[in-house]
């Protein structure tokens, strides 16, 4: 068991039976009273996202989880599916559980994958991927004096503004903790 305000960003717990990770925590001491913790967070067996307010000195069950190294597949429509590169076991996890992490997926992605008693609950993304530009208006020169932008669609979808030198068929590498173009590969 932990307290409540031993909570940080990235924590995982378990509280009446399901797992969390925390997304936001303000510690909030009013002038009179006890102090209380503000949390936003994610239900990691179905993706919802909770507020809850915890008071100082409460406790929450802290889980232990298990980190191995998988490939990505494919998918099929509604289920992601990966393969463990030392036991050649093959988990899916729902686009529900794996949220905007879909827009940063491409055969052959390796990556780290969470499990608690032996059920899949997230991936872990490298910091940054490469996607290839499928789709984007032409930039043209002169058009500004500053480092313009334009939208570009990326082989999964994703929508990312780059400069206006990128062209269809470029490989771009783009930063997944922000979905943000970083530089032309």
């Amino acid at each position: 068991m932990i307290g409540v305000q031993d909570l940080r960003k990235g924590v995982t717990f378990e509280l009446d039976g399901e797992l969390y990770r925390v997304l936001e925590f303000a510690h909030h001491k009013p002038g009179r009273g006890p102090a209380i913790i503000r949390t936003k967070l994610r239900n990691l067996r179905t993706g919802a996202t909770i507020e809850q307010t915890f008071g100082s000195g409460q406790r929450v069950q802290d889980i232990r989880l298990d980190h191995s190294t998988v490939q990505y597949l494919y998918n099929d429509g509604d289920l992601y599916y990966f393969m463990n590169t030392e036991t050649f076991e093959q988990p899916a996890l729902t686009a529900e559980i794996l949220g905007d992490a879909v827009n940063y997926l491409t055969e052959g992605l390796v990556l780290e994958l969470e499990t608690y008693e032996g059920e899949p609950i997230n991936i872990e993304l490298p910091t940054t991927v490469d996607l290839e530009v499928v789709q984007t208006e032409p930039g043209f020169a002169g058009d500004t004096a500053t480092g313009a932008l334009k939208e570009a669609t990326l082989s999964t979808g994703l929508v990312v503004k780059v400069p206006l030198f990128i062209e269809e068929g470029d490989v771009v590498r783009v930063d997944t903790r922000n979905g943000s173009y970083v530089t032309r590969v």
